[in-house]
């Protein structure tokens, strides 16, 4: 008890100093566990990100209370138990197609990096939108809409709404800033993998569900959103201000599935480990990692294997933060992870396109037999 009194006493004390300090201030605030929370500089968090730290920083939601981390979920989603649409998941995903992948990973790592706080993250975020809204002017899905989401530094969350009967909601999810960990404004950092495989992923599985009419003409039960989130390599800022705007406006998401570094697997491979994807089971919904070892189960050839991925390794841990059932996944157990990743390094000959392929089949999947489904 004594404990937590002094963190409470700690964040109190931190919102008094910041008060008066505009958004994007040089104090941070850090949570690195469950109540376990530091003021440090801007430049002081940075180098504990280049040094593989994962954290929320939580300066702008310092005043949010919250419960234990496993237990902040707002009520327990009834997930389907079998497989559902299985002739209508089975031909859409035959609609992917590799080079297309290919073609967007070569554009999008053209950026010399897509820190957040920097005129390439910034611009990043403006030609992604661009390219979405091109997407969806050229399918039958007249409603669906690109939105950006503004926050405190310079690049912009990008979200895909595809409205359904209803407002519950089904999220898919990736970041797409990246940085390089020497020098995180001005360095070269393709980001391919971290996270180019996730923004591909979700890029083209947006394609392929445009395509599917009873989608695209708004029939489906459920409302379906695409995330692109800004700012997660700075502790998962974009995110927590989305998830944190949904909680303060009653949003009612059923099910977020969170793509991070998901293409590299020549580690794996070469210590004779067997091709798999893989799901972090610390800091995600029970139920949703039940239902989601379904559906790699049902509709990929790889196997899935569990794996931890630690406090706020990614922005699923922010809508768990805020209440909402979310699930990651990654491309190999975690110490396979890529090495490349926050390097000039990080480029899309290292990449296995077969792998993101096959996350791309687990998102639609994922996302089409819960959108189709009655959610209680």
């Amino acid at each position: 008890m004594r404990f937590l009194t002094c963190v409470n006493l700690a964040v109190a004390t931190f919102i008094l100093v910041v008060a008066e300090q505009a958004p994007g201030s040089s104090l941070r605030l850090l949570e690195f566990a469950p109540g376990v929370t530091q003021v440090l500089t801007e430049d002081e968090k940075w180098t504990l990100k280049a040094k593989g730290q994962s954290f929320f920083d939580i300066t702008e939601h310092a005043h949010v209370p919250h419960g234990p981390f496993e237990k902040r979920q707002q009520q327990p989603v009834k997930y389907p138990t079998t497989i559902q649409y299985n002739n209508t998941v089975r031909r859409l995903v035959k609609r992917f197609d590799k080079t297309e992948f290919i073609t967007f990973l070569q554009s999008f790592t053209t950026f010399h990096n897509r820190h957040c706080t920097s005129d390439y993250g910034k611009n990043t975020s403006i030609w992604l939108q661009a390219q979405l809204q091109a997407m969806i002017s050229r399918s039958e899905a007249k409603t669906a809409t690109v939105k950006s989401f503004q926050h405190p530094f310079a690049q912009s969350s990008v979200i895909v709404t595809v409205p359904g009967k209803s407002e519950k909601t089904i999220v898919l999810g990736a970041h797409l800033d990246c940085q390089d960990r020497t020098d995180r404004a001005a360095g070269r950092a393709p980001g391919a993998d971290d996270n180019g495989s996730g923004v591909v992923t979700l890029f083209e599985s947006l394609r392929v569900l445009l395509s599917d009419p009873v989608v695209a003409a708004g029939k489906a039960l459920n409302t379906i959103e695409f995330h692109f989130y800004a700012g997660e390599e700075g502790g998962l800022l974009g995110s927590q201000d989305i998830y944190y705007h949904y909680s303060q406006s009653g949003r009612d998401v059923k099910g977020f599935l969170q793509h991070d570094v998901g293409g590299y697997t020549a580690a794996a491979k070469k210590a004779g480990e067997r091709e798999a994807i893989a799901i972090a089971m610390d800091y995600a919904d029970a139920c949703l990692i039940k239902f989601l070892k379904m559906i790699i189960t049902a509709y990929c050839t790889l196997p899935y294997v569990e794996s931890k991925c630690g406090y706020a390794c990614s922005d699923h841990a922010s809508a768990t933060r805020f209440g909402y059932p979310a699930v990651l996944t990654f491309e190999s157990e975690f110490s396979y992870v890529s090495p490349h990743i926050h390097t000039p390094n990080d480029t899309v000959d290292t990449l296995d396109l077969d792998h993101i392929v096959q996350n791309a089949w687990m998102s639609i999947g994922f996302v089409y037999e819960l959108a189709m489904a009655n959610l209680l």
